[in-house]
């Protein structure tokens, strides 16, 4: 696992080539519907380190293109559809939606359409939810959920881990720290912008130990194979 002094550097090694190029599923219910609280509502959940050694940060970035259809062939009421694919940018690799779309920016009677399906970018994170106010009808078996986290509260996170009064890597088992997803409104539109670090420490329980062990233990006999 990175530490938090590995996670800083690399964050502000992205930000100096994010600087100069400018001059984080599957249908299971494992990713937590954060966006269904409701305005004023907070849930509290525990982020977890990635399986992935090779990752320095405790989340991946993810960038999707939405393609909207008219509905589906065949179906006589059918409604529009909208369809997420992934960015094959994602990956390194050279994405054909974006190299079409690109060109439409050159023109002011594209542009707006070229927004339409220019890639979104967000994080996928994991961990434990602590306070969820949702209450949701059914969850999985496993409790170590996934978090599709947008770039307003990833500022947030970015920002916290950033300073150097935050001593510790939140996702440290011991002297961690959670985070509380807060909604509001601005403007008519759903607002993360006061979601924050808690400010206390918690080692996590001792059931939380087992299932992430248990966790890492599946990871690793999957990567082996057997």
């Amino acid at each position: 696992m990175a530490t938090l002094q590995e996670i800083r550097a690399k964050l502000k090694e992205q930000e100096v080539k994010s600087g100069s190029s400018n001059s984080r599923t599957g249908g299971d219910n494992a990713i937590y519907p954060f966006w269904n609280l409701k305005e004023g509502e907070q849930a509290t959940v525990r982020f977890l380190p990635d399986g992935d050694k090779e990752n320095t940060f405790f989340w991946k970035e993810r960038l999707m293109i939405k393609l909207p259809f008219a509905g589906i062939k065949g179906e006589t009421d059918s409604r529009p559809v909208q369809v997420q694919v992934p960015c094959m940018e994602m990956y390194g690799e050279s994405c054909n939606i974006l190299s079409e779309v690109r060109g439409w920016f050159k023109d002011p009677k594209l542009e707006d359409l070229g927004r339409k399906y220019w890639k979104k970018r967000s994080y996928i994170f994991q961990g434990f939810v602590k306070d969820d106010p949702i209450g949701e009808e059914s969850t999985p078996e496993n409790p170590i959920r996934r978090f599709i986290i947008g770039p307003q509260i990833f500022q947030i996170i970015k920002g916290a881990l950033m300073d150097p009064d935050m001593e510790d890597l939140p996702t440290d088992s011991t002297s961690g720290v959670d985070f509380r997803i807060i909604k509001t409104s601005k403007g008519g539109y759903a607002d993360y912008s006061t979601s924050t670090w808690s400010r206390k420490s918690r080692p996590l329980t001792e059931d939380e130990r087992i299932f992430v062990q248990e966790n890492m233990a599946k990871h690793k006999a999957a990567a082996n194979g057997s």
